[in-house]
Parts: structure tokens; C-alpha cells; sequence
């Protein structure tokens, strides 16, 4: 392959995006990867489609250029295993001018576009361009589309409970600052939401935000993913690779549990916080970022910190603003409407018409303690409009767990005893198991949490024989 005009010494910039480049003629990789880092993008080589396989993953690209013939697994063949690993990188084919027809039915079948040889430079750059432009596009679709799976509507966290209120007003108000900001909560309350509204509210808005899930790496390739690797710094590094650091650079790194970086890691991470420099694993260069760090937890930190299992000095440097999301559990009142948004959603997506909740249903998700939070009710609802064959959900296509059966172990107290007597009791019996709870009570008995509150009051000049009267301290405060 012949060397395009103005291909000079390499230039250090900012990557304009990641390019795999897969052609089984190793000057035409070698020709193409100076060309494109030249122009500005990082780029990997790959010697044939098997081999681009084992660095997708690793790399990450946002492009994959390959030649359409090669032996083994040829261009089609990885394009369609791209689309697996990674749905959103695009995929532009290489062809010589006698293949053409083969070109397009790559296309067809899912290419972005096709180039012939040999290449022209300015069609080679515009096309790559332009794909790096749709990757990203793409990417970015896929993240709004996750997101739409948390409790969020239009970009909008839902939840109108006064401790949302104060917390999403903290949040916007840090997102002005440079300070960095840990996030708390227990495990599906929606950390990662808080985190994208605080970038979204910055003026670093316009800039990446990459994220980090510090507990599904070992403690090697998390360095790597954090700091990057130079070419030979460990097995299989063919190359050079930037960390997550760099990627963010300009903009925001969120890293989810954090508390599970090992205490080597946290040492260069304490670094990089107090200088905004690091080495690259394997490297001697210093590079030099400007980056802002949001963390979250589900852990205790300061606990960690006790137990000598996280550095107090990184825990000062990551805590100086906290923001800390309740447990779904102690915004009750925002349950109704997390559940209306997802069974909109749901319904949607099966092609279903659920009109809406019974009463008695929203009363036992009201009253169920949600361990899981946000995302244990949004599993909830999908399972219930998966199951829904009418026009309501009702309180049968709730998990068993949700509803439990009204207690049966023993008779009324009285043989013959009168109606009014045995709804007092059934009332009552089922009010103690429910440890006061009206609006659960109310659903397993299949009557309103208002007229349960109106028979209790109707009780209240009564003195029933102490075993059978609840202890009412955990009632409902919503109802």
C-alpha cells in the first residue's frame, strides 16, 4: 500500500476517537495506523478478524476498519461478531475494486460504509470521521436508553419527597464547583443518576463523563483501566492504551464503588487528586489531566477507614462534598409514582394496554420495605405488566412476598361470634402481623386503608384483651 502525501512526524493530541484496524498485509496496518493517529484518533492493529476479537474488548474502539477479504474469519464474519461485543462501535469495510458487490452486501447486512483499494486519503478521512460521529451518536442513544431504565423521566429524577427535593438541590448546587463529590447509598437507589445529573449541571457538560465500576476489575487491570498502559507493560498490552483518566480529560471520571479499590490503587489515585498527574502502567511519562472525580459507595466508608481498609487521607480528598441518597423505604411517598413511570414504560415495551394499579396494590407496594430500592420496584412492575391479563395490575400479579395471606392459624376467640366481632378481629389479627402497617393490612384484607383507619378509631373506646390489639408504633405515616 502506498504512503499518502503529508504523513510526517507524529503529533501528540487529544484523541479524536479509537480506531481498530484489521487488514492481514502488515504494511497496509502499519500504513493506516500512522495515518489516522497522524490525523488525530488512537488506533490498534489486528492481523485478522480473530485477532481484532481478542482487542475489542480491551480497546474499546469506536471504529472498526476492516479489509473484507482475509483468511480465517473475513470482514462480514467480524462485523456481525462487533455487533455483539459492541453494539455501538461502527463498522466501515475495505475492498479491493473487483470485490465490490461483496462490499455491499456488507453494507446491507449492517457496514456503515465501504471504501475501495487503493484508498483515497480524503475519502478515507471523511468516512472515518463521520463514522467515529455515528459511534458515539450511537453510544450516546444507548446511555439515554439506559438511563430511561433507572427512575428517571425526561432527564429528571422522580420524586417529589422532601429529602429528593433538598438532595437534588445539593446537587445541582456542587455542580457549579470543582469539588469533588462522593455519593451514598444503598445498592439500586440510583447513585449513577446523581452523578450524570451533577455533570449535566456543569460547565464541564460539553465534556465526556466516563465511568468506572471499581469492584468487577482485579487490581492489575483496574490500574491499567484507571491510568493506561504503555505497549509491553504486561502479557497481551500490544500497544499503547489510555485509562479512563485520560479519556475524561476536560470533563468528569465517575467511579462506582469506590471503596473497593485495592490500597496500592488508591495510593496513585490519592497521586492524581493532589497533582492531576500520573504514569501510564509500564511508562515513565508524565501526563497531566484536568479532570473532575465523583465517587459512590453502597459501604461505609469512614468504616473502611477504621478497619484499615481505605486510606483516610483518600477518604478527606473524595468527601468533600457528600451527597447521600435515601433508601426507597424512606421516601414511601414517591413510590406511587415510580410505579406509575415504570408501568407506562413496561406496558409500552410488550405492547400492552395497563390502564393503571388497584388500590389494594399500590397499598401493599406502599407498605413493602423494598431491600432492593428503585430497582427491585422497577423489576416489580415489569414482572407484574408481563403478567397483567386486564386492564389493572392487581394485587395477584405482585410477587407472593409483597402480598402476604391473612393469618389463618386460629379461629375467632368466640364460637358464633357476630360479623362486626370477626371483622374486628380479622382486622386486628392482621394488623399485628402487618406491625401496624393500615395500608398493608388493608391490601391483604382486600378493603381501603380508610376504612381500616375508621374501624381502628371505632376500636379506640374499646379494650379488647391484650393479645389481640397490635402495637401501632410502625403505622403508616403516609396513609
Amino acid at each position: 500500500m502506498r504512503r499518502w502525501a503529508g504523513c510526517g512526524k507524529r503529533r501528540a493530541v487529544r484523541s479524536r476517537g479509537r480506531i481498530l484496524i484489521v487488514d492481514d498485509e502488515a504494511n497496509a496496518r502499519a500504513a493506516l495506523s500512522e495515518i489516522l493517529h497522524d490525523e488525530g484518533y488512537a488506533t490498534e492493529v489486528a492481523a485478522d478478524g480473530f485477532k481484532a476479537l481478542g482487542k475489542i474488548a480491551d480497546f474499546g474502539p469506536d471504529v472498526v476498519l476492516t479489509d473484507l477479504k482475509m483468511p480465517g474469519l473475513d470482514g462480514i464474519g467480524l462485523m456481525q461478531k462487533v455487533r455483539e461485543l459492541a453494539p455501538t462501535a461502527t463498522v466501515v469495510v475495505m475492498t479491493a475494486f473487483g470485490t465490490i458487490p461483496n462490499a455491499v452486501e456488507a453494507v446491507q447486512k449492517g457496514a456503515y460504509h465501504y471504501l475501495t483499494k487503493p484508498l483515497n486519503f480524503q475519502d478515507l478521512a471523511l468516512v472515518i470521521e463521520r463514522a467515529v460521529e455515528r459511534a458515539r451518536l450511537l453510544a450516546e442513544n444507548a446511555r439515554l436508553r439506559d438511563k430511561l431504565r433507572g427512575h428517571s423521566v425526561d432527564g429528571e429524577i422522580v420524586g417529589s419527597h422532601p429529602k429528593m427535593v433538598e438532595l437534588l438541590r445539593m446537587a445541582e448546587q456542587v455542580a457549579q464547583s470543582r469539588a469533588t463529590v462522593l455519593i451514598l447509598g444503598e445498592t439500586g437507589t440510583g447513585k449513577e443518576l446523581i452523578a450524570e445529573l451533577v455533570h449535566r449541571s456543569s460547565p464541564r457538560k460539553t465534556k465526556p463523563l466516563v465511568r468506572l465500576n471499581c469492584a468487577a476489575l482485579s487490581e492489575s487491570l483496574l490500574e491499567s483501566e484507571l491510568f493506561g498502559h504503555e505497549r509491553g507493560a504486561f502479557t497481551g498490552a500490544v500497544g499503547r492504551r489510555e485509562g479512563r483518566f485520560e479519556q475524561a480529560d476536560g470533563g468528569t471520571l465517575f467511579l462506582d464503588e469506590v471503596s473497593e479499590i485495592p490500597m496500592p490503587t488508591q495510593v496513585k489515585l490519592l497521586r492524581v487528586l493532589q497533582e492531576r498527574a500520573f504514569e501510564r502502567v509500564g511508562g515513565n511519562e508524565t501526563v497531566h489531566v484536568d479532570v473532575r472525580i465523583l465517587s459512590a459507595s453502597n459501604r461505609d466508608l469512614r468504616a473502611r477507614v477504621q478497619q484499615g481498609l481505605f486510606r483516610e487521607d483518600l477518604f478527606y480528598r473524595l468527601n468533600v462534598v457528600t451527597l447521600e441518597l435515601p433508601a426507597l423505604r424512606e421516601r414511601a411517598s414517591d413510590i406511587a409514582e415510580l410505579a406509575t413511570f415504570f408501568l407506562k414504560r413496561y406496558a409500552k415495551e410488550n405492547h400492552k394496554t395497563v390502564e393503571g394499579m388497584s388500590d389494594e396494590t399500590l397499598a401493599a407496594l406502599g407498605a413493602y420495605a423494598w431491600p432492593g430500592n428503585v430497582r427491585e420496584l422497577e423489576n416489580v412492575i415489569e414482572r407484574a405488566v408481563v403478567l397483567c391479563d386486564g386492564a389493572r395490575i392487581e394485587t395477584k400479579h405482585l410477587p407472593s412476598h409483597l402480598v402476604p395471606s391473612a393469618p389463618r392459624d386460629q379461629a375467632p376467640p368466640i364460637p358464633g361470634a357476630t360479623i362486626a366481632e370477626l371483622e374486628r378481629y380479622a382486622i386486628l389479627k392482621t394488623l399485628e402481623t402487618c406491625h401496624g402497617s393500615t395500608s398493608r393490612a388493608a391490601a391483604i384484607l382486600g378493603i381501603s386503608p380508610r376504612k381500616v383507619q375508621y374501624k381502628l378509631r371505632e376500636y379506640s373506646g374499646e379494650a379488647p384483651p391484650s393479645s389481640s390489639l397490635p402495637s401501632f408504633g410502625r403505622g403508616d405515616e403516609e396513609t
